[in-house]
């Protein structure tokens, strides 16, 4: 019988084992995708009806079900929570994205603030101020002035010690970046985060930036600035040049800007010669100027060099030794602030450069006509003395002044402190000078016809209300005007005032120099009429040159540092003021000051000197001004608000400083006498005034005699000099400016007659303890002076100094030597003044003594 045949479908088998592991999806299990019509999964279900039946899950082989769920396990786990790395993925996927967007904002403010800025080809470094470079008559610095307080100087100048101890602990890698430092500010971000900061995240090109062109304010759009600044500097300029640009242009903190403005403010040397020590201490500053300045805490800036040391160290810059040497030295000693007596010159320089070339464009270099050596040695004779004296006698301050032949000022001192002080008394303070301002009365009097054997009374006089007093208070009687000026007598110079006109005696002060106004009226006689020392000190250098005008100077050539000369001072032809027979007179009067007379004090050894004392009324100033055949030195005592000093006068503490000065200032120098010694320059013969008879005991007795007392013998003709001729004033030659233009004399009839002073006179302020009636002084003065053109223009206003050298006379300007025999004359004009002469009195007779009369 014939098999029935099987209506179910065979399934083609590869091996026994595929029947174990066929697998078969259901209608159920399959996945239909969305939109797909259903219709078709079913047609297909019937075609395969006629298939046998295969395996359902249920059926399927446990193996294959226990590794598809092992399977669906791990994936269930790792759609759980990601794994362990999955918060960190997170993390990095958003921090992405945050610095997407922050780059996207930072660029955009980056545009918005850049085009703010000018456009970048209009940027330039801006110039810097210009310095003043003053140096003395070696070559040596006595200062520098300026807004920077310093030259610039090269980088191949500078110690090599400054740039590497500023890069050190300012940019390490000042050589590596293109201008910002990211190293260095992450490494800024994290010392600030753990609290030890040791160094700041800008760069020297970005603190550069902000220097030359940006405010200091902390905001973001100054940042932004800042940054796009130092990449135009760093594509503009070399690294060398950044460099040097900012460490010639860095504050340093006390009104110092640069390496070498601070060097000198704190260390008195140039940035050329500081040593490893100084250039860390210099480094260390750009953190905090003022708090960390040498001058201000000294323990604080060496910790904070100590700290530049180390990183130098670290950066390969210096050695164990170099560190350990530099560890080892004692911290320098910083200046508190500028000291010295040659910063009053200095200052002084610097209104005169303004004065020749106006305000300076670009650094100039002074070269000054002062002596370093003789500066340093005028402060320490002034300081001397007011440390030994000026205490217990109330001396606070004193000036000094010292030119040469032509005028230059060689030293100068101001003050006793520059750093407490900075007011210039030499120059700008105006004093009255007491008997100094004699030697002027003296002068013109010899002019007139006068000389040193010309005999005066010394005795109590009047002019007009005033009286002055010699004093010691009392009368020598007759006297040679040369013992008069010895001795100071201030009778004497008050005759003489009025004997030759108180405006001829103006007129020689100006002409021998004194530019300050001058009241013409007796009292100048004792130096009322106030001065400034250096105008008085200048005027004196006319008698020890022989006559000459002594303008006094300071700036000696004014240049460029290119070597442009701008200003050169010319005073190789000055102007005689005096004649020769005069000047030799005068000098031979003025050595019996210091020989016999009140400045003995300042008697130096080997050397002919000459000079004249000045004290004021109640010791307010002290004044001493004498000269040697080399050089001319004035110096003043005295204190700021006027108080009275114990009994100083001109010959004691100014004549002992004076001399402790030029005993230093003439080494050197071989001792000649003054001018006019051993000349043969002689005045006329002196003429001795007429006396009043003395009262002899034959007269007395010859009283008693009835008529006796109305007789007088008849002089014989030779007793007595013929009468005095008015000498015949020259004139000056046709088309020539005359040696001076004295004011008129006004008539006799209105002139102050001098007459005797009665006694118990009240003391007056007119130097020299003179004394006055009431408050009415002898004025005799003239319209005020008009000055030439150029001298005028710049007058002081009441409270201000005007300068000395403004002042132009007529005999400035090619003026004629005075003839050779003025003030040759055998007398002085009969009709100018009165000598004082006791009036005639009734003679005393025999009876008037028993009668007690």
């Amino acid at each position: 019988m014939a098999a029935r045949k099987s209506d179910k479908r065979v399934e083609p088998s590869f091996g026994g084992s595929q029947d174990k592991d066929d697998f078969r999806l259901d209608a159920d299990d399959r996945i239909i995708g969305n939109g797909r019509s259903t219709r078709r999964a079913h047609k297909a279900d019937d075609e395969y009806d006629d298939l046998p039946p295969r395996k359902t899950r249920k059926q399927s082989d446990p193996s294959n079900d226990r590794d598809r769920s092992s399977r669906k396990a791990s994936s269930n786990r790792g759609g759980d929570n990601g794994g362990f790395f999955a918060p960190l993925k997170r993390l990095v996927y958003w921090c992405v994205v945050l610095s997407i967007w922050a780059a996207i904002g930072i660029g955009g403010l980056v545009l918005y603030y850049g085009a703010q800025m000018p456009s970048a080809s209009s940027w330039t470094i801006p110039d810097r101020p210009p310095n003043m470079k003053i140096t003395a008559t070696d070559g040596s610095v006595i200062a520098n002035r300026g807004t920077t307080g310093g030259e610039a100087l090269a980088l191949e100048d500078m110690s090599p010690y400054l740039p590497q101890a500023v890069m050190s602990i300012e940019d390490r890698r000042f050589y590596s970046h293109f201008g910002v430092d990211p190293l260095g500010l992450a490494r800024a971000f994290v010392n600030n985060l753990t609290g030890q900061p040791i160094q700041g995240g800008s760069t020297i090109t970005q603190q550069l930036a902000k220097n030359l062109f940006l405010s200091p304010d902390r905001t973001f759009e100054r940042k932004i600035q800042e940054v796009l600044l130092s990449f135009w500097l760093e594509t503009k300029f070399t690294k060398d040049q950044i460099l040097a640009m900012y460490l010639n242009r860095v504050y340093f903190g006390a009104n110092a800007y640069g390496v070498e403005a601070a060097s000198r403010r704190y260390f008195n040397k140039s940035a050329r010669d500081v040593n490893l020590g100084e250039a860390a201490t210099l480094a260390g500053l750009l953190k905090a100027p003022s708090r960390l300045s040498p001058a201000r805490d000294p323990k604080a800036a060496e910790e904070r060099a100590q700290v530049v040391l180390g990183t130098m160290r670290e950066e390969g810059y210096i050695t164990d030794s170099d560190l350990k040497t530099a560890m080892a030295q004692p911290p320098s000693n910083a200046k508190s602030s500028w000291n010295g007596a040659q910063h009053y010159a200095a200052d002084m320089v610097v209104d005169e450069v303004k004065r020749l070339i106006g305000e300076p464009k670009v650094d100039v270099v002074v070269e000054t006509t002062v002596d370093l050596r003789l500066e340093e040695a005028a402060e320490k004779a002034l300081k001397d003395v007011l440390n030994k004296e000026g205490g217990k006698l109330n001396a606070s301050q004193a000036a000094l002044v010292s030119v040469d032949a032509t005028g230059a000022i060689r030293a100068m001192v101001g003050g006793r402190d520059y750093a407490q002080s900075q007011f210039n008394r030499a120059v700008k303070a105006k004093r009255q000078p007491g008997s100094a301002f004699k030697p002027f009365v003296y002068a013109s009097a010899l002019e007139a016809g006068y000389n040193p054997d010309t005999i005066v009374n010394d005795a109590p006089v009047r002019i007009g209300n005033w009286t002055p007093e010699n004093y010691e208070k009392e009368y020598k009687g007759p006297v040679p005007l040369s013992y008069a000026m010895a001795h100071s007598l201030n009778t004497v110079a008050a005759q003489l005032v009025m004997a030759v006109g108180p405006e001829k005696v103006v007129s020689m002060a100006h002409r021998l120099g004194v530019d300050s106004d001058i009241q013409p009226n007796a009292s100048i006689a004792l130096g009322t009429s106030e001065v400034s020392l250096t105008e008085l000190t200048s005027s004196y250098a006319a008698f020890m040159n022989g006559g000459y005008k002594a303008t006094p100077y300071i700036v000696k050539r004014i240049a460029d540092t290119d070597g442009k000369v701008l200003y050169e001072a010319d005073y190789t032809n000055p102007p005689r003021v005096l004649s020769a027979p005069v000047a030799a007179a005068m000098n031979s009067m003025m050595s019996g000051v210091v020989r016999d007379g009140t400045g003995r004090a300042a008697r130096l050894d080997g050397w002919q000197v000459a000079g004249k004392s000045g004290t004021t009324q109640s010791f307010r100033d002290a004044l001493f001004v004498g000269y040697t055949s080399i050089m001319t030195t004035g110096i003043w005592f005295g204190n700021d608000d006027g108080a009275f000093m114990k009994k100083v006068t001109g010959g004691g503490l100014p004549a002992k400083a004076w001399k402790e000065y030029m005993t230093v200032a003439m080494k050197g120098y071989t001792p000649t006498p003054l001018f006019g010694f051993n000349s043969g320059l002689q005045l006329p013969p002196p003429v001795e005034e007429e006396q009043s008879p003395s009262t002899s005991i034959g007269d007395i007795i010859s009283g008693i005699i009835p008529g006796a007392s109305d007789q007088r013998e008849a002089p014989a003709p030779d007793n007595f000099p013929p009468a005095p001729r008015a000498p015949v004033q020259q004139a000056a030659p046709r088309g020539e400016a005359s040696l001076e233009q004295p004011a008129r004399r006004p008539p006799p009839a209105t002139r102050q007659q001098v007459q005797p002073a009665p006694p118990g006179q009240p003391d007056c302020a007119y130097g020299d303890n003179a004394v006055c009636n009431t408050g009415t002084v002898y004025d005799n003065r003239p319209p005020p002076r008009q000055y030439r053109e150029g001298g005028s223009a710049n007058r002081a206003q009441p409270g201000e100094y005007r300068d000395y050298r403004e002042y132009r006379a007529p005999y400035d300007s090619q003026a004629p030597v005075p003839p050779g025999d003025v003030g040759g004359r055998p007398m002085p004009p009969s009709d100018v003044g009165q000598v004082y002469q006791p009036q005639e009195t009734r003679r005393t007779t025999l009876y008037d003594i028993l009668m007690g009369q």
